[in-house]
């Protein structure tokens, strides 16, 4: 598997070189897959991450834990030179994952990502990222993410910006339901979850390196979020289960945030799906918002 730490070095460098050359990027994407093979758990690690999510170990790899495991083969994609987007400041907006089967620490899996749907956004440049993950064989899909970003503030050139809000409209405002859970986040988190995860980027790590990329403060991994409301909801989830995040604000630490989650069950009581919502307790601003459901889409 690529190394993530060298993954960030080498996104700085390109961005460093494209600073010098002042190189105008291409308005495409590149034309091929990554795929590694072979691919294990770090048991170690995967212990690590059940234990940050709150949950006892188990053979069985987490959602959100899969997402990690694979996330070096979708950065590798963006840090190709033909990639047209700066990796460093990306902003993470949406992920949609289908969960086809349980995967086993034991298993021996094949990763493959690739970019998809280049697109034009108020604030900058969205595409998305897709990864998926199978058998050694490659040909059992065990589980399908779709990981969309934001460059803010990069403009391609032909790309449609989706028309902007109309001068005068009103803002959609959020009330916040009544809490059914709520986060204590230390200013540790982001180092905690990139211990686990491998995924040391620094505006989640410490003030000083937030800052050194734009932010007052470090914020928390989005997948930190997505994977902790993923491991609270439908325990125990059936074999099959999709779930849905969309990050509406960042999460700066320490912080306590508040959620509302809404099951909804069958008429025998099984489980059918869950919606959530989680905010600021302090300034009630939105931060996340998604459902888990039972089933997943036709692979």
């Amino acid at each position: 598997m690529p190394s993530l730490s060298k993954l960030y070095v080498n996104a700085a460098a390109t961005a460093a070189r494209a600073r010098i050359k002042r190189v105008e990027p291409v308005v495409a994407l590149p034309p091929r897959a990554l795929e590694v093979r072979g691919v294990t758990a770090d048991l170690a690690r995967l212990t690590q991450f059940q234990h940050l999510m709150g949950k006892p170990a188990r053979d069985v790899l987490p959602s959100g834990y899969i997402h990690a495991l694979a996330f070096p083969v979708a950065m590798s994609v963006m840090v190709q030179e033909d990639f047209p987007l700066p990796l460093l400041g990306m902003i993470h907006l949406r992920n949609q994952v289908d969960h086809y089967a349980p995967v086993l620490f034991t298993d021996v899996l094949t990763i493959r990502s690739w970019a998809r749907d280049l697109a034009g956004h108020r604030a900058g440049t969205q595409v998305q990222l897709v990864v998926e993950v199978r058998n050694s064989e490659g040909t059992e899909l065990l589980w399908r993410g779709v990981s969309t970003y934001l460059a803010k503030g990069i403009y391609l050139p032909g790309l449609d910006k989706p028309a902007a809000r109309p001068a005068g409209a009103p803002r959609e405002t959020f009330s916040p339901p009544r809490p059914t859970a709520q986060w204590k986040l230390g200013v540790d988190t982001g180092r905690a979850y990139a211990a686990v995860s491998g995924d040391f980027n620094p505006i989640h790590l410490s003030v000083l390196s937030a800052k050194a990329l734009g932010r007052r403060r470090s914020i928390a991994h989005g997948m930190y979020a997505a994977s902790r409301v993923v491991s609270d909801i439908g325990s125990p989830k059936p074999d099959a289960f999709s779930w849905d995040i969309t990050f509406e604000s960042p999460v700066f630490l320490p912080a306590t945030v508040s959620l509302h989650i809404a099951d909804t069950r069958a008429d025998d009581g099984g489980w059918l799906g869950s919606e959530f919502t989680a905010w600021n307790a302090r300034s009630a601003r939105l931060h996340f918002r998604g459902s888990v459901a039972a089933g997943t889409k036709q692979a």
